[in-house]
């Protein structure tokens, strides 16, 4: 160990009551994995979250504010202030929400709060797909022919789309979950896709800043789970398969992908070790690819926070992301080698949401009358429902993650098929039977599948 790392190490510290900014199954999780540590914790919840479980099961919750997010769980003073008075020294933001805006990160910075993720100036990198982009061909990580220039014009757009070559699609620099997003075949499409597009992120993220790639057609969607330390230490998890998406929402992820060699899995693992590098990381992150049938491979995006579908790697690496996330912003060295990283069997998470996929996904707040959740040997639930719940509308849709875990993947689709069909949920409509039905599909079955998958199911539904 270098006398720089020493120092570090030395100067460690030990964290001892977390603020958790968000809520439901996210703040649950990371609620027990803190009292498994012997850390306190605190709750912040809005008054639509009063009677939430998250604010039950934490030794501490503080009000923030009214349902809207913007004026709670998006309220940064309100959760600084909280995380204050409560004595907590440090905060974990989840997923979503505050999770990747690097003005909070550096509010608990200057406030010298413990930010459990990456450091303001790295967040605010990598938030910014076209700088990412370019730093990752700086590094020789492949990366989706594009533009190399931020674009704010459609007349910008238009030689750069030449030269890649149609069909492209122009995407937000900054934000994601599928806004500010259009593909275009043709010239005249492009013109009206940029501004579509753009109009879309300025009202999103509130910038419109754009940048331009080949779209690469019906590719799979596979990402990398890194762990870095502040020594220098990187090592990845193995993939994440998030290819059945719909409306670039992932419904459905599995670990190991049945699309990857080993030879593939270990060159995409090292260009996933290489991108977090050469961004100075720290943290658990994700390296996002998109995979070509042909096996050609390329960076997509970094996501500074822990993802939705991290259970499915601690499955099958036995690895709890959420004790490392804290332990790594406590200044340990990383714990593992990437020698030591092994994939044992397959697991498979479906995401269980709050709407009615027979009224074009409409989501479905209200009063949970009666629950069943399944159980078993193999099968996890992540949720923060029970009987008696009411689903605020204010919120993400999304109400609990059932994932398995078995031998293989033949094993593990059927376990899946088993604990979908056991779910009970009354008083609210649900995907339970989409997902029990996506996951019987023959083309999930055989593994055959990418990010298109579900759209063309749809259409040859309709």
């Amino acid at each position: 160990m270098s006398v720089q790392n020493l120092l570090l190490w030395l100067a460690r510290i030990m964290i001892k009551k977390v603020l958790i900014a968000n809520r439901g199954e996210i703040a649950v999780r990371i609620i027990r994995a803190c009292r498994e540590m012997g850390i306190e914790t605190v709750a912040v919840y809005s008054e639509a979250d009063r009677e939430a479980l998250h604010t039950q099961l934490a030794d501490e919750a503080v009000c923030i504010g009214p349902a809207s997010s913007a004026e709670s769980y998006l309220n940064m003073e309100r959760i600084i202030s909280a995380t204050i008075i409560s004595g907590a020294d440090a905060v974990h933001p989840g997923f979503g929400f505050l999770s990747e805006n690097s003005q909070f990160a550096r509010l608990c910075e200057q406030c010298q709060i413990t930010f459990i993720g990456p450091d303001a100036d790295t967040i605010e990198r990598l938030g910014n797909k076209s700088q990412a982009r370019n730093t990752m061909i700086q590094a020789g990580v492949p990366v989706i022919p594009g533009s190399k220039e931020a674009l704010y014009e459609p007349e910008e757009a238009v030689p750069v789309a030449a030269e890649v070559g149609y069909p492209v699609i122009v995407k937000a620099a900054l934000g994601g979950g599928g806004k500010g997003m259009r593909v275009a075949a043709d010239e005249t499409e492009l013109r009206h896709a940029f501004c579509t597009a753009q109009k879309e992120a300025v009202a999103a993220f509130g910038d419109g800043t754009m940048y331009l790639e080949h779209f690469v057609q019906r590719p799979r969607h596979i990402e990398f789970q890194i762990l870095a330390d502040k020594y220098g230490h990187v090592i990845h998890l193995g993939e994440r398969d998030c290819s059945l998406q719909r409306n670039h929402q992932k419904l459905v992820e599995e670990s190991p992908s049945p699309a990857l060699s080993e030879a593939l899995r270990e060159q995409m693992g090292k260009a996933a070790v290489t991108a977090a590098r050469v961004s100075g990381y720290e943290n658990a992150g994700t390296i996002e690819f998109l995979l070509e049938p042909d096996g050609k491979f390329y960076f997509m995006e970094m996501n500074t926070r822990i993802q939705v579908e991290h259970p499915v790697t601690e499955r099958v690496t036995g690895i709890d992301l959420v004790k490392e996330q804290i332990r790594i912003a406590s200044g340990e060295p990383l714990a593992y080698t990437q020698e030591e990283i092994h994939l044992s069997g397959h697991a498979i998470e479906c995401r269980i949401n709050a709407e009615n996929p027979k009224k074009n996904f409409r989501p479905s707040p209200g009063k949970i009358h009666d629950i069943y959740l399944p159980g078993g040997k193999g099968v996890r639930i992540d949720s923060a429902i029970y009987s008696g719940y009411e689903v605020p509308p204010y919120y993400d849709s999304m109400i609990a993650k059932i994932i398995v875990h078995a031998r293989n993947r033949q094993e593990a689709v059927a376990k899946m098929q088993s604990a979908l069909g056991e779910i009970i949920i009354e008083g609210i409509d649900t995907n339970v039977d989409y997902q029990y039905e996506l996951i019987g599909h023959p083309g999930f079955a055989s593994g055959d599948t990418d990010i298109e998958f579900i759209d063309r199911l749809s259409e040859e539904e309709s």
